[in-house]
């Protein structure tokens, strides 16, 4: 099994467009074994997935120090590593427009970037992203004059944002301009907003754009049950998002895609990622990925194929308007 390959933008990186996403790896979605995680980071390599997402906050560092032993272990071709560094202050989701330059100020950049060096025990960072891009970032740019400091000295190679959560429309104008290699943002069946404006717009300056919750954090899996939630640990990302009456109503809204779905593939979750892949603006989707089984499943839709013909119209109708991070 050979995954896809896309080019990253105008990087001149050939990266799977099936990525590793590697927030679980914290241990904020449940318990963690650090040896487990890394076998299934080099299960991965192995199989061609040759691209994976990490962060500082994801566990303190954590899933950084494990991606990282996970790179030593492996003696196979390069695999392209994206970190990000998280504001100061996390803005609150009703804040139209923060102020970046306290949020990256340069001193705190810099320490962020070498912490990361330090946990992955690499020279160079691949590609660092801001977690949380802000629009005030075009006009007050001391955060790119910094990251680009930092790249001529050698200490990254490539710079990309995170859009906020259910924000598309905030990176339009950075891809536009091409002032960064990459934006990472959410888009899935029911997240479809990148496609109104976005994509197009990243596609016109070769900006790469990496796809994340492309299950839905879960619920395109096709694995959820009315069971499901309670076996959730106390605390879990997945126990505080899903709380309330959110659990149930998501379990409707993915029967009613499956409807749709079904007739095309045996299993949503491929369904959910080759909706995703259709579209070739985007360079790679990150997964979450821990077991054998699943890993060879999500490499499996890597194959370059895309969406069967005509289901990307019927999925069309199944934007939902949410945001479960608050």
């Amino acid at each position: 099994m050979v995954v896809h390959r896309r080019p990253f933008g105008r990087t001149g990186w050939d990266i799977s467009e099936v990525a590793f996403g590697a927030w679980q790896l914290g241990g904020q979605w449940g318990p963690v074994d650090d040896d487990v995680s890394i076998r299934a980071l080099v299960n991965a390599y192995e199989l061609g997935i040759n691209f994976v997402d990490t962060a500082e906050m994801y566990g303190s560092g954590h899933s950084e120090e494990v991606v990282g032993r996970s790179l030593r272990e492996w003696n196979g071709e390069r695999i392209y590593v994206a970190t990000k560094v998280q504001p100061t202050r996390w803005p609150h989701p009703s804040e139209a427009d923060p102020n970046i330059d306290k949020a990256y100020p340069p001193e705190y950049l810099r320490d962020q970037v070498e912490q990361s060096l330090r946990r992955l025990a690499v020279e160079r960072l691949d590609l660092i992203q801001l977690h949380c891009w802000m629009p005030g970032g075009m006009a007050n740019q001391e955060w790119l004059e910094t990251l680009h400091s930092l790249r001529d000295e050698g200490k990254i190679d490539r710079i990309g944002v995170s859009l906020r959560d259910y924000r598309a429309d905030e990176g339009v104008a950075l891809a536009e301009s091409g002032l960064v290699d990459s934006i990472q943002v959410i888009y899935n069946i029911f997240e479809q907003t990148p496609e109104t404006a976005l994509l197009r717009a990243a596609e016109t300056t070769k900006t790469a754009i990496i796809a994340r919750v492309v299950l839905d954090s879960g619920s395109l899996s096709g694995a959820w049950t009315p069971e499901t939630y309670a076996g959730w640990d106390e605390g879990s990302v997945l126990k505080t998002m899903l709380r309330g009456g959110r659990f149930s109503e998501t379990l409707d809204r993915v029967a009613e895609v499956r409807t749709v779905t079904d007739p095309f593939y045996e299993t949503l979750d491929e369904a959910a990622v080759r909706f995703v892949l259709d579209r070739p603006e985007v360079s790679t989707a990150i997964i979450g990925m821990t077991t054998q089984k699943r890993i060879e499943r999500n490499a499996s839709y890597g194959d370059g194929e895309g969406l069967a013909p005509g289901l990307r119209e019927k999925l069309g109708g199944f934007h939902w308007s949410k945001n479960f991070y608050v």
